[in-house]
């Protein structure tokens, strides 16, 4: 482990609750008490800071755009806690801080920008910059990792999941360049070391409980084998509610195969990308989230924003759904489609005020981001020593 690694992990395992003999629910409140007053009681300073975000889509995302949302999420709490940030992003894009933008818009709404084209300017601006920063977040993905030992300023990379184990070899590459973040302890690499594992967060003010959530059960996200559409048609089919498919078809061959013949407008309908400002009224009527997912997911935000509306979702227990789902609480995690039949009929038994509240004190990004300041600060501090 890198010496800032090892720093890093010192701090945070002081401030962890992990004693067995705490119940879940208060466990996690302990857990967000300790870490926030362990960050109050730190000297901060302000930072220069780099933050370099995806440019699939505009930031913040118009709809879809998970790595996007984070990096606006991450740049306006920095920018709100004092410290001096500069957000390289799409030229559309929207911040509190300075936006530094290689290319007009998101390859994914700009038929006429080649991806790696637009992808290799974008990384390049920030490094040909580096000296005019304290530190430089990546939030891109690997190809960034090989510009790290070009420049002097420190790099942390948010490590947000593994396309392929053949990408692996670059993190290896520069384990000891870069200060990882994992996003959950489920999605941490065997083979890599990490700074820390700090869980995404949102905006508690986007997300509300309404006062009476409809029958409908929803499916949100990529329409993709992976995410699991098809077996969530599958258990709204057999428990008789309907159900509404929300997202971007990632993958044609499934929707047209698995998706599309069971599309009727009634018992299934299909809405497409939701708008990021019609998100809260579309989670928070659900009756409850379906999340069958067919891989490790490595963290899942809309899980998370549905939690904040209220809604219970049911997820596989696959990769940190165990971790965002507070099982019995906020939701329920299930191994199985029977499994997720009887959890739906089980929705009721939870307390939707409860839900959120459960969520937001572990996943406000508020916290999020004063996590991310206090690691800054150690590892701005450990280069220069």
């Amino acid at each position: 482990m890198t010496t800032t690694g090892a720093l890093i992990l010192t701090a945070i395992d002081i401030a962890d609750g992990k004693s067995p003999l705490i119940a879940p629910i208060e466990k996690h409140r302990l857990e967000r008490v300790k870490v926030a007053t362990l960050a109050s009681t730190r000297s901060t300073p302000s930072l220069r800071i780099a933050v370099l975000a995806p440019i699939a889509w505009r930031t913040p995302p118009r709809h879809y755009g998970p790595w996007e949302q984070f990096a606006s999420l991450l740049t306006e709490g920095l920018v709100a806690l004092g410290h001096d940030v500069t957000l390289f992003a799409t030229g559309d894009s929207l911040t509190a801080g300075r936006l530094s933008s290689a290319v007009p818009h998101g390859w994914s709404e700009d038929p006429l920008l080649e991806p790696k084209v637009a992808e290799c300017l974008h990384i390049a601006a920030v490094f040909e910059q580096a000296d005019q920063f304290d530190i430089i977040h990546n939030s891109f993905d690997f190809l960034p990792l090989t510009y790290c030992e070009l420049v002097a300023t420190p790099v942390v990379t948010t490590i947000h999941g593994f396309s392929s184990e053949q990408i692996v070899a670059v993190y290896q590459r520069y384990n000891r360049t870069s200060a990882y973040v994992a996003i959950s302890d489920a999605n941490r690499h065997p083979k890599l070391d990490y700074a820390a594992t700090i869980h995404h967060g949102i905006n508690p003010n986007d997300f509300a409980v309404p006062d009476r959530a409809d029958d409908y059960l929803l499916f949100f996200g990529r329409i993709h084998p992976d995410k699991g559409t098809a077996e969530a048609i599958e258990v709204a089919r057999r428990v008789g509610r309907p159900l509404i498919i929300a997202g971007i078809i990632q993958d044609d061959r499934y929707f047209n195969d698995a998706i599309e013949p069971h599309i009727d407008g009634h018992d299934v309908s299909f809405v497409g990308p939701v708008p990021v400002g019609d998100r809260a009224e579309m989670l928070g009527n659900a009756h409850a989230l379906l999340h069958l997912i067919n891989f490790d997911e490595p963290f899942g935000f809309s899980v998370v924003e549905a939690m904040a509306c209220g809604t219970p979702v049911i997820a596989f227990d696959r990769g940190s759904m165990a971790e965002v789902v507070v099982d019995g609480v906020s939701g329920f995690v299930v191994h199985d489609i029977d499994q997720a039949v009887n959890a739906v009929g089980r929705v009721g038994e939870l307390d939707r005020a409860i839900v959120r509240d459960v969520t937001i004190e572990r996943f406000d990004a508020e916290h999020m981001v004063r996590q991310y300041a206090d690691l800054y600060a150690h590892v701005v501090m450990a280069r220069s020593h």
